[in-house]
């Protein structure tokens, strides 16, 4: 007997996303699996990023700019050294550098001026919207726009451990942040360039990655309720 759409559900729920999936594959995912018609999601994560993607359902997806605002958190790996056109490592290298005279000292102190409120243009290969159009659709296309830099807040950025070419990192930021322009910034500071080679996001505001559920369990069962403050 065919499944009945769950048309009256309405909530959020927490998913670990994995390595590959884009965030559209994991909405699709969710609305097929439960027949959910409203299905969408609260904040992209890239195909090469893993971890927290809140998903929102029903009348919960009107949501969406309530959830997209609140801060973030991610544990990320840059690579020294090398650049790409994506700023990941599933691009084409476009730089390589010599490490040569890169130092802690001088790692860290790369990572120190980027703390705090600073300018921050949208990497080219991202999902903001120009003119109806991708970002990343417009770059494959081999077109360049310029979108003027946009504000944003670094709470905290700190070295977990640093065995070059590679420098695992831990970051809370705000709204519109890129890790990806973040490490390439950090990159072109140090004169040798950078891309991101793994990036999780542990956080969303007060949801965690240790209460989401893995994408091939996901049921009924781990929908949750807006909270009150929403």
């Amino acid at each position: 007997m065919k499944k009945k759409a769950l048309v009256q559900v309405e909530g959020i729920f927490l998913i670990n996303k994995p390595q590959g999936l884009t965030s559209h594959d994991i909405v699709d995912v969710v609305r097929k699996k439960l027949r959910i018609r409203k299905v969408g999601h609260a904040g992209t994560l890239d195909p090469l990023a893993e971890g927290l993607l809140i998903i929102l359902v029903g009348r919960a997806t009107k949501l969406f700019p309530k959830f997209s605002s609140l801060d973030k958190q991610y544990e990320a790996r840059l690579k020294l050294g090398v650049s790409t056109d994506t700023g990941d490592s599933l691009g084409k290298i476009i730089r390589s550098e010599d490490l040569g005279g890169i130092t802690s000292e001088k790692i860290e102190s790369a990572f120190k001026k980027f703390e705090g409120e600073i300018l921050q243009s949208p990497h080219p290969f991202s999902a903001l919207r120009y003119r109806g159009k991708r970002l990343y659709q417009l770059a494959r296309q081999g077109k360049s726009v310029n979108i003027a830099p946009r504000r944003v807040k670094i709470f905290s950025l700190k070295i977990i451990k640093t065995k070059l070419p590679f420098v695992d990192f831990f970051i809370h930021c705000s709204k519109g942040t890129y890790i990806r322009k973040l490490a390439e910034d950090i990159g072109d500071f140090l004169g040798c360039g950078a891309h991101i080679t793994k990036i999780k996001r542990i956080k969303v505001g007060n949801f965690s990655l240790e209460k989401a559920a893995n994408l091939e369990d996901i049921d009924e069962s781990f929908l949750l309720p807006v909270p009150n403050n929403f």
